[in-house]
């Protein structure tokens, strides 16, 4: 084993890490703010790669590319969120239906392709896995996807201190307590929903970037590595008494050490067949972590309240 080859794949991990970290950020969204398991991020993992790398292939600039995938995604979680709210589908289920219609839709905007590939050389990309090494310290896809993080998380933060913001986060802590408020927690559901699948979408159009084409199966298991990313965020950082924008940077960086630590244990020589697996074994292992802690590792109580010796 060349520990040369590690160190040369670390900043592309790195780079992968950042990126899904957006996603993470919008799982986060759902699955604490709102307390929904979503499943519509498969299927929105690969819409916004899909808008993204079409309308640069049809002279749209990345700008206008990267608004449009963050809005397509906005209306698959619109879709999800009606299914739930309106039609009273439980929300899992409703992410499946999305997720298993947005797999045809993804396919018409691709062109009835499975893939749609673009060219670094003829086309300004924001980012690429061209741009990691070589390139001005501006052009860095590490620095780039860096401050965009930084920015999505201060505009969150924002958002999330507003009155509609914190009507959001109600629903999410007490849906029945807010709604006696006369908190609409439909609409904030839909709404959070909205927002959660077009950051996804917006992390999808930067992924379709880096690697230099968009697939229909692009998506495929992202739910997994959002998962993983939040759960690897708490784990490690769940001590730090911090605020609502340091608990969304955590995600990030749980996102990034699942790209490390991936990428650690496919430089020991494993199959690349074996990934999904080993992707699935690594987030198992990280999420029984909390479990195992609790079980082992807590320190007793006596009767009374007094901890043991």
């Amino acid at each position: 084993m060349n520990i040369g080859v590690l160190v040369n794949a670390l900043p592309g991990a790195c780079a992968q890490g950042l990126i899904w970290g957006i996603m993470a950020i919008g799982v986060y969204l759902t699955y604490r703010i709102l307390d929904l398991a979503d499943l519509t991020v498969d299927g929105t993992m690969c819409t916004g790669g899909a808008v993204c790398i079409m309308m640069m292939l049809h002279g749209y600039p990345v700008w206008a590319a990267l608004l449009v995938a963050f809005l397509a995604g906005m209306a698959a979680g619109f879709v999800t969120g009606l299914l739930h709210t309106f039609f009273g589908i439980p929300a899992i289920l409703a992410g499946i239906l999305t997720q298993l219609g947005l797999y045809s839709v993804n396919l018409r905007i691709l062109g009835n392709k499975s893939n749609q590939a673009i060219n670094v050389d003829k086309y300004d990309l924001l980012i690429s896995l061209r741009y990691i090494k070589g390139v001005p310290f501006w052009r860095n896809t590490i620095l780039v996807v860096a401050v965009i993080t930084v920015i999505l998380i201060a505009a969150l933060y924002w958002f999330f201190g507003t009155e509609l913001g914190c009507s959001i986060r109600a629903t999410g802590s007490n849906a029945n307590m807010s709604k006696a408020q006369g908190i609409n927690t439909d609409f904030n559901k839909v709404l959070g929903l909205m927002i959660s699948n077009g950051i996804v979408a917006f992390s999808s159009a930067l992924y379709a970037q880096y690697q230099g084409f968009a697939d229909v199966n692009a998506g495929r298991g992202a739910i997994v590595i959002g998962l993983a990313a939040v759960i690897i965020g708490q784990v490690i950082f769940g001590r730090i008494h911090a605020n609502f924008a340091c608990k969304l940077l955590f995600v990030s960086i749980g996102a990034i050490i699942y790209y490390l630590v991936l990428q650690v244990v496919m430089w020991f020589g494993l199959n690349s067949n074996d990934l999904k697996l080993i992707s699935a074994l690594v987030v198992a292992v990280f999420l029984a972590i909390p479990h195992l802690k609790n079980r082992y590792f807590a320190r007793r109580i006596k009767k009374g309240g007094e901890s043991r010796a």
